[in-house]
């Protein structure tokens, strides 16, 4: 398979338990590294990059509200929370060589750079990777939904979300040795069969302006760069 990118504008979806390696909560600073890593291997062949990343390592508004934490409280809680990772990812992928810029759809200027649409592409063009935090900025939303926005809003080639597995199966593989993985589906696929790949908003979303969703294991080294390349193992939701 040839190293050549088949997508040359991408938005990467990161959960915040991603994040987390062997931990129960935070950030585990070689789980971050490694994940830096492959970042920087696919911004290294010239690929426009861009990411979103979750706040279950740390705080989830729906967990918040559980709690007794008005909801939408606990949303903007979950909110700052994703501010949390997007700093620790700048940091570390900027201490790789990787000019990174976080923009935040609550304005925090002290922090970081506030999200303008214009300016986020910009970005991008010049060769910086992008980290849109803050979600959408309205609470009731998730991070699914924010980043499939985000890569509609910038154009993005395709949506790679990963995860802990390497793609979408019809059961869960980790407490089901039969459960079948799915090479492709179509977007009514998964809203239909109620896959649980991303909520239901994020994939309407993407099914309405086509931009194609890639699920593949964040965990698989050198497995963004090939899926960004067109090969590795993935499903393809189009």
């Amino acid at each position: 398979m040839s190293n050549e990118p088949k997508y040359h504008r991408v938005l990467l979806k990161l959960s915040g338990e991603g994040l987390m390696g062997q931990q129960e909560f935070g950030l585990e600073p070689s789980t971050v590294a490694r994940i830096c890593k492959e970042v920087k291997s696919v911004h290294d062949q010239g690929v426009q990059i861009s990411l979103v990343i979750g706040a279950g390592n740390i705080f989830r508004g729906v967990s918040g509200a559980e709690l007794g934490i008005e909801r939408t409280s606990a949303d903007y809680m979950g909110m700052l929370a994703t501010v949390i990772n997007a700093i620790a990812v700048q940091s570390a992928l900027e201490g790789m060589g990787v000019n990174t810029r976080v923009l935040s759809a609550i304005p925090m200027s002290t922090v970081c750079e506030p999200y303008i649409r214009r300016r986020a592409v910009r970005h991008m063009e010049r060769g910086r990777v992008v980290i849109f935090a803050a979600g959408t900025g309205n609470p009731f939303f998730t991070t699914d939904t924010a980043a499939a926005l985000r890569a509609v809003e910038m154009g993005c080639d395709a949506l790679l979300k990963g995860t802990q597995v390497d793609g979408v199966y019809n059961s869960d593989p980790k407490h089901n040795l039969n459960a079948k993985r799915f090479d492709e589906l179509s977007y009514q696929d998964v809203l239909s069969r109620n896959l649980r790949v991303m909520d239901t908003s994020a994939i309407a979303l993407a099914r309405d302006n086509k931009v194609p969703i890639l699920v593949f294991s964040i965990h698989n080294p050198g497995g963004f760069s090939e899926v960004v390349s067109g090969g590795g193992k993935y499903t393809i939701i189009k």
